[in-house]
């Protein structure tokens, strides 16, 4: 029910009426583009009259992480949610768009540690989280779809915000992207995308996975996703099926994915089939290469990692209990086991897994944007949970966005969290919203040479990459799209 206190607002597609909360008028649920069943995005049906939007949209269909149940709602789910100080194009405030993370499988901008409110009230921004296409819906390469439907969906997301966060008091002209794992994955490859050219001029990608696919490896993937349902992978085909059975398909494939090393290579021992592919035309090339290249000069980046990436699976029971360092890094065994000689087996993969999937393309990418004439700044997380035992996987979300008492916050820094999480989330969120607000973020730009990076951690601190001994093994690698071994 709503109230004549309520904040209202136009936008192009029609009338949006929020609440008021804590300061802030928050807007949930508001659509910003409709998915075609595996197509690419389509305008929003405008509306007569006023849309009470006060509730999250739909998830896109994926398996619920505390339910167990499929859901979501493969017809309305590209929604977004804003939180604003002050309305209105007078106030120019700077604006911040949440990319969530999920393997490229699952995730949605309703989960309560993605709120907004904290971020945008000490801030003084708008922040906007949205939802995009996973799994099958959103990255299967189908013959007879386009490719990266899911970063097509963030691509009309960040349209739609250029074309109305005026209305929510935000800047169209500062708009800082934002995001971890997969999120931080499809941020560094929007800047590879010349569809997304111009829509963002800051960007945070934390914990870039680096699992680029060729087409050919995608179409492979693919076509073992489809088997799965007994059909060929072709748009029309699966477009027909019911998208709660797409995902427990895509569940199947990836319970049998080491049965195909011998195809996919490391990709088999991921967690996910699913990735951005490199198909000539959305992402015409990979993120490394692009940004080398200078496709991010115009686009000041923060990059970084977690320090102990992996620990978030092993703890989750996903560890193979096999020596991975020859799947993960071949030929390189012998300078891992010198590099870390009081690591055991259990240790050595776990750190080999770091390095392949998170740390080392997350420095090599700050690497690449500083030799491609950007201005880049790195980060690593070394402050490690007392709940996880190490400063894992995600654990900077609940950090940054400053909700440390729910859901992911609470299964990150247990309950209550320590008050050592609330000294580091404080520096994030003062590096994020500064930056956000073109003041940098309170260190020194990153060089190849002296490569400076900022430790968070209790006590913080600005020093020479500390990773040095994984960037040494991996200084020979050229990071690039992964292929189709045969």
């Amino acid at each position: 029910m709503s109230t004549t206190t309520d904040p209202e607002v136009r936008i192009t597609t029609g009338g949006v009426r929020g609440r008021t909360d804590g300061g802030l008028a928050v807007f949930r649920g508001v659509p910003y583009a409709r998915p075609a069943r595996l197509g690419a995005p389509e305008p929003a049906e405008p509306w007569d009259g006023v849309r009470d939007c006060v509730t999250f949209g739909p998830p896109p269909p994926q398996r619920s992480m505390v339910t167990g149940a499929v859901e979501g709602d493969a017809e309305s789910c590209l929604t977004v949610n804003v939180w604003s100080p002050s309305l209105g194009a007078d106030a120019r405030l700077p604006v911040m768009v949440w990319i969530y993370g999920g393997a490229y499988r699952g995730g949605q901008s309703g989960d309560s540690v993605y709120d907004g409110a904290i971020l945008a009230r000490e801030g003084d921004a708008v922040v906007v989280t949205l939802n995009y296409r996973v799994g099958m819906e959103g990255f299967a390469h189908l013959e007879g779809a386009p490719a990266n439907r899911g970063l097509l969906d963030q691509v009309a997301a960040l349209e739609w915000v250029r074309d109305n966060v005026a209305a929510f008091g935000g800047d169209p002209g500062r708009v800082t992207v934002f995001g971890e794992s997969a999120g931080a994955g499809s941020i560094i490859a929007l800047m590879a995308m010349p569809r997304a050219a111009g829509l963002f001029g800051r960007a945070i990608a934390q914990s870039v996975p680096g699992t680029y696919f060729s087409a050919p490896l995608a179409a492979d993937i693919a076509a073992v996703l489809a088997a799965e349902l007994g059909l060929p992978p072709e748009a029309g085909a699966l477009a027909a099926v019911d998208p709660g059975r797409l995902v427990t398909a895509a569940e199947a494939a990836t319970a049998k994915m080491r049965q195909h090393e011998d195809r996919w290579g490391a990709v088999a021992h991921t967690v996910t089939p699913f990735s951005p592919v490199v198909d000539g035309d959305v992402l015409p090339r990979d993120p490394w290469s692009a940004l080398s290249a200078g496709a991010g000069r115009d686009v000041e980046l923060i990059v970084g990692h977690t320090r102990d990436e992996y620990r978030l699976f092993t703890q989750m029971g996903q560890a193979e209990g096999r020596d991975l360092l020859g799947v993960f890094a071949p030929g390189r065994e012998r300078a891992y086991r010198d590099a870390y000689p009081s690591a055991g087996p259990d240790l050595l993969d776990e750190l080999v897994q770091s390095d392949w999937l998170f740390r080392m393309p997350s420095q090599r990418l700050a690497d690449a944007q500083a030799g491609g004439g950007g201005r880049v700044y790195a980060y690593e997380l070394a402050w490690a949970s007392p709940a996880i035992g190490a400063a894992c996987h995600g654990l900077d979300v609940p950090l940054v966005f400053g909700n440390l008492g729910s859901g992911m916050g609470t299964f990150f820094l247990g309950d209550p969290a320590p008050g050592e999480a609330a000294t580091v989330s404080a520096s994030f969120r003062h590096a994020w919203t500064r930056f956000a607000a073109g003041e940098g973020p309170g260190w020194a730009p990153y060089e190849p040479d002296g490569r400076l990076t900022r430790v968070f951690d209790v006590e913080p601190a600005v020093v020479p990459y500390p990773e040095e001994a994984s960037r040494r093994i991996w200084a020979t690698h050229t990071f690039t799209t992964l292929p189709l071994l045969t």
